[in-house]
């Protein structure tokens, strides 16, 4: 979750209606913290060619789901947890109308119960980057092949930076980090097999 996300939207035209909806929602609710546009045009990109299970941690007020929803192909299925009833009780009522999204209330774990995952958003827990945050294992919830989003990393940020060097050294995945503007960037990784292991590549 972005900060000032929700306000990035003001002025941009030309977004999903879904997306529309959910800023609408976040902005109401006075929820700044919605992934930014830039984001948002990522995990779209990324969902158009997802053809299972999508995942995310943190729903927020939707945003990030609506964009992952807006691109995700006809029977793709999308499961978001977010662990605040009052949030995940709103995103489901706006989400109501697709029948491809599930919205879970509960702790970030919650997801592995609808794993694997062709497509998984650490949003919201389990990309390691808070205090206390134990990182996913991605072999555990993605598919082979699957790929795995980490979101609001700072582009050139000095000093040690674990949940960074996690994603990105992280034997079980192929990863890169996206500058997607001057002052935000997203660790996208591919799960693959580690090395001397067989199986999937």
């Amino acid at each position: 979750m972005s900060v000032g996300g929700t306000a990035a939207y003001a002025g941009v035209e030309g977004l999903p209606e879904q997306v529309v909806r959910a800023v609408r929602l976040a902005t109401g609710r006075g929820f700044a913290h919605s992934c930014r546009p830039e984001q948002g045009r990522l995990l779209a990109a990324l969902a158009g060619g997802a053809a299972g299970v999508i995942g995310e941690t943190g729903t927020g007020c939707g945003v990030g789901l609506a964009w992952l929803a807006s691109a995700a192909p006809p029977g793709t299925r999308l499961v978001s947890v977010e662990r605040d009833p009052d949030l995940a009780s709103a995103v489901g009522r706006l989400f109501a109308a697709d029948d491809r999204v599930t919205v879970v209330c509960g702790d970030w774990r919650e997801i592995a119960g609808h794993a694997p995952f062709d497509l998984l958003v650490l949003d919201g827990g389990g990309s390691g980057k808070a205090p206390g945050d134990e990182p996913a294992d991605p072999e555990a919830l993605l598919a082979p092949g699957g790929t795995v989003v980490v979101d609001d990393f700072t582009p050139g940020r000095p000093g040690p930076d674990p949940a960074r060097e996690n994603w990105l050294g992280h034997p079980a995945l192929r990863a890169v980090e996206l500058r997607l503007a001057a002052d935000l960037s997203s660790v996208v990784g591919v799960r693959t097999s580690r090395v001397g292991q067989g199986g999937d590549q």
